[in-house]
């Protein structure tokens, strides 16, 4: 049985990684910030383990490692983000924003790096946006989007030792997706965006390490 795990689970793409990859008959280990009170997440039908997990705690990370520890994941997804409030953001919206979609991915993956070098597939996928191309951007100041470019040069500046390990890793667009973060009128499913990513990383071989790519499985300019 092939296991994946996934990082921010609760709801959107995260929730919809969980449920396509528990109904094709993976295990599936999710995390969310909230296990007491899971929502759409606990209703999931399949092979699906909860772990708690607040990618901004350090000592939540330790602990998902130490749980993670003797299992092996094949497919390893970073959904995890935050979308900040348009207009000026205070300084602790900054440092919020940047800890959670620039650093918290390459810390968590780097926590869990053991365990993905376990599997067969040893396969990570992180979450990021075609808004973090060409960011920062002096002119154009956008939090999301420059914490986007932020962690797509921290990935490129860490893959290589991930590749190291025999891991394949690409950083990935997963479209304009409709969710509660991007509102109804986002132009594709969650359905649709999981289901070519899936389809991405089933095919997704070592060359491809590094790449940045759309949900289509095109690249995407850094």
């Amino acid at each position: 049985m092939p296991t994946a795990a996934i990082i921010g689970a609760s709801r959107g793409i995260g929730l919809e990684f969980v449920r396509q990859y528990a109904g094709d008959g993976w295990r599936v280990h999710a995390t969310t910030r909230t296990p007491d009170v899971p929502g759409e997440l606990g209703e999931l039908k399949g092979d699906v383990r909860l772990h708690h997990l607040d990618v901004r705690n350090d000592t939540h990370i330790a602990r998902l490692a130490d749980e993670l520890s003797k299992t092996a994941i094949d497919v390893l997804v970073h959904n995890a983000g935050v979308l900040n409030s348009r207009g000026r953001a205070s300084p602790e919206e900054v440092a919020d924003t940047m800890r959670i979609n620039a650093e918290a991915p390459i810390v968590t993956v780097s926590a869990l790096l053991d365990s993905v070098a376990a599997s067969e597939q040893k396969k990570v996928a992180i979450i990021s946006s075609i808004q973090g191309s060409g960011r920062p951007r002096p002119q154009s100041p956008d939090l999301y989007g420059d914490s986007k470019g932020e962690l797509n040069r921290r990935f490129r500046d860490i893959e290589p030792e991930w590749r190291a390990r025999g891991i394949t890793a690409v950083a990935l667009h997963p479209g304009y997706v409709r969710t509660d973060m991007t509102g109804p009128h986002a132009s594709i499913s969650p359905e649709e965006s999981v289901t070519g990513i899936r389809a991405l990383l089933d095919n997704l071989a070592p060359a491809d390490s590094g790449s940045f790519l759309d949900y289509r499985g095109k690249e995407v300019a850094w």
